[in-house]
């Protein structure tokens, strides 16, 4: 006898970003363990917890109106206490955190600091996501970048004003701002920014050990 676990295309791809979720939550829980555990050099640890945080904010950005995490993880009894503090309370790497930790001269400027970087980052992750997902519009792109811009000046020092990729997000910003609302990035365009806004992020954690 055959089970159907879904009856529409809809429910099929629902069960299938359950799937998702559930991957990207004991993943990024083993992770955790790893780098803990010293079983994983720090750099493969930031990269690979970077590209697993962007997967879970884009995925559960999508089911949003499906499920919440903390009811998804209730549900399916996951028991992964580092990777809810990695993706839901932290949204950065602990490298990450660490630096800001160690190079602060007190705890509250510490935890400001690395707020403000896990907010930085936030908006690249998802600026550059929007790109990916063909969000295209003036009225969509203008004000992700805007976002990245304002979190990059509320860096400081650690940024300074002919840093790379405050250069290319303010020339997207120009560029945009003699557009309509509804003026579309052609594909070319969209190919660049996409280019512009790795390269900036890039630069952006490339910049965090000299700054901090």
């Amino acid at each position: 006898m055959e089970v159907k676990l879904w009856n529409d295309k809809r429910e099929r791809e629902l069960l299938e970003s359950y799937a998702d979720l559930y991957a990207i939550i004991k993943a990024t829980e083993k992770l955790e363990r790893a780098y803990v555990r010293d079983l994983v050099s720090a750099a493969d640890y930031e990269a690979e917890c970077l590209k697993l945080i962007s997967q879970f904010n884009s995925l559960s950005s999508s089911l949003a109106g499906a499920v919440t995490v903390p009811r998804f993880v209730q549900a399916y009894r996951l028991d992964c206490p580092a990777a809810l503090n990695r993706l839901l309370q932290s949204g950065v790497p602990a490298t990450v955190e660490l630096r800001a930790a160690s190079n602060s001269s007190a705890p509250a400027a510490a935890a400001a600091s690395a707020a403000s970087i896990a907010h930085c980052v936030q908006t690249f992750i998802t600026a550059m996501d929007a790109v990916k997902l063909n969000m295209l519009a003036n009225d969509q792109v203008r004000p992700l970048l805007q976002d990245v811009a304002t979190s990059m000046a509320r860096l400081g020092p650690l940024l300074p004003p002919d840093f790379e990729g405050k250069v290319k997000v303010n020339e997207w910003l120009g560029k945009l701002h003699k557009m309509g609302a509804a003026d579309e990035l052609t594909e070319q365009q969209a190919r660049q920014l996409n280019f512009d806004l790795d390269s900036a992020y890039s630069a952006f954690l490339a910049a965090l050990p000299a700054g901090m």
